[in-house]
């Protein structure tokens, strides 16, 4: 299978290099604290394979992140991504108030000939973007980094379905799993697509999808867990505990990260961590993350590839997060949660049926009672560090409660404007009572199914 893939890769850049340009990254740092950001260049590099993106859409029509670049050459803007970013969350949290801090980042566009001008934008109160860095980049300098396919030989084809460039790449990374653990991953992996694709609306467009794996060889087995002692030098670097969040997974080696993803065609990334605990993470157009052992493996996966794919909010606001909260509430720039300034032109209007009150009831308090005794509970389960299945078993609890209090309520599948939601009980509306991206349920709401379709169609259709 391997061989094979190489040999593919091999065909497949052949064929495409006259029609697809290279792949350009550039890398660099991003640095700050909640009043001030700095950005210094890292390094120019050009990714071994061609570029796997849809060349027919050159400008995000989406924008669904906190930050949006723009490639311009000879005055021309030849491409725009929006994204988010590990610094845009570590801004808003009690930390960047006491210290500066920096964080890699990259951006990947189609590889340009002539001199171009990489420009910066960031998202601020109003959901316009502002100019925050600019800076003349030289694709012929000699100090241009060019990027062996190094991990080639490691890259498993999961799921194909044709030509990178009009189809969506997902790439599976595994982080944590040793040699003799490789194909452990691999299961994971061909499972974890199938969850994904036979989830609406993946599933009326998994034909739309490749995906890709790969896990380099980890000395030790599992990722590291700082608030147990537990540290490992993974090949990846995923941690849980950002942000001083327990079960939130990131990797803060993001050069380390791309410099494995380049050896794969990929427009998305998804980590697999070899581990049990409940966790996982998703940042738009970064990565998402998820614990590829936990018994909730299946939502753990689609609801963090929500955030990572779709720029989705977290629709629940009982549970801790590591963000403050904002001094004044204004409009969400993410598509299913809105601040309901202007009830009259809710965002999601047209999916709305004419008899549907906005504000929309439902169970709210009752919810709420049971969500907040659930959190301590399940705070104090894991100070005492209980094993998983008890962690499981308060999660089955919880889950089978709101299944029960939400089929009473008569809001099943109504769409609307739900009060709680993106951390916030009030003052920020969510589209249904129930979603993916809300509880541990199976279905995303008609907003999210609408907006997940959108980002699709970006990376498969002509303009």
């Amino acid at each position: 299978m391997k061989r094979l893939l190489q040999i593919f890769l091999l065909i497949a850049a052949a064929a495409s290099a006259a029609a697809a340009p290279g792949t350009m990254r550039v890398d660099f740092f991003h640095s700050g604290n909640h009043m001030a950001e700095l950005f210094s260049l890292d390094q120019i590099v050009v990714e071994p394979l061609p570029w796997p993106g849809n060349m027919t859409q050159p400008i995000d029509r989406t924008l669904r992140g906190k930050y949006l670049f723009q490639i311009i050459s000879n005055g021309e803007t030849k491409w725009t991504r929006s994204f988010s970013s590990i610094y845009g969350e570590w801004e808003t949290t009690a930390e960047a108030r006491k210290i500066n801090r920096s964080f890699h980042e990259s951006v990947r566009f189609p590889a340009q000939d002539d001199v171009f001008e990489l420009v910066l934008k960031k998202r601020y109160a109003d959901n316009q973007f502002g100019e925050v860095w600019r800076i003349e980049l030289d694709p012929g300098d000699v100090l241009v980094h060019r990027e062996s396919a190094k991990y080639a030989d490691q890259v498993v084809a999961i799921h194909e379905s044709g030509d990178p460039a009009n189809k969506v790449d997902l790439l599976l990374m595994g982080d944590g799993y040793t040699a003799t653990e490789h194909d452990a991953f691999i299961a994971t992996a061909r499972e974890a697509t199938e969850i994904l694709l036979e989830t609406s609306p993946f599933k009326e467009r998994r034909d739309d999808f490749n995906v890709w794996a790969v896990a380099p060889a980890a000395a030790q087995s599992g990722v590291s867990r700082p608030s147990t002692g537990t540290f490992r030098d993974s090949p990846i670097g995923s941690t849980y505990d950002s942000f001083r969040s327990e079960r939130y997974i990131l990797t803060f080696d993001n050069k380390a990260m791309r410099r494995i993803a380049s050896s794969a065609p990929y427009d998305f990334i998804e980590i697999l961590t070899n581990s049990e605990v409940y966790g996982g993470g998703g940042i738009y157009g970064l990565f998402s993350t998820a614990a590829a052992n936990n018994a909730w493996l299946p939502y753990l996966f689609v609801h963090e590839f929500g955030h990572h794919f779709a720029g989705l909010a977290d629709e629940y606001y009982t549970s801790s997060v590591a963000y403050e909260s904002p001094d004044i509430i204004t409009e969400p720039y993410e598509p299913n949660v809105t601040a309901l300034l202007d009830p009259e032109n809710l965002k999601w209007k047209h999916l709305v049926a004419p008899n549907t009150p906005i504000p929309t009831s439902w169970p709210k308090a009752v919810y709420e009672e049971h969500s907040n005794a659930y959190q301590e509970r399940r705070r104090e389960m894991r100070a005492a560090n209980v094993s998983e299945d008890e962690m499981n078993e308060l999660f089955r609890f919880t889950r089978n409660y709101v299944d029960k209090l939400f089929s009473k309520s008569g809001q099943a599948g109504i769409i609307g404007a739900f009060e709680g939601g993106n951390y916030q009980s009030e003052g920020i509306y969510r589209p249904a009572q129930d979603c993916l991206m809300f509880t541990r349920s199976e279905a995303f709401c008609a907003v999210c199914a609408e907006a997940i379709g959108k980002v699709i169609d970006e990376y498969t259709l002509s303009d």
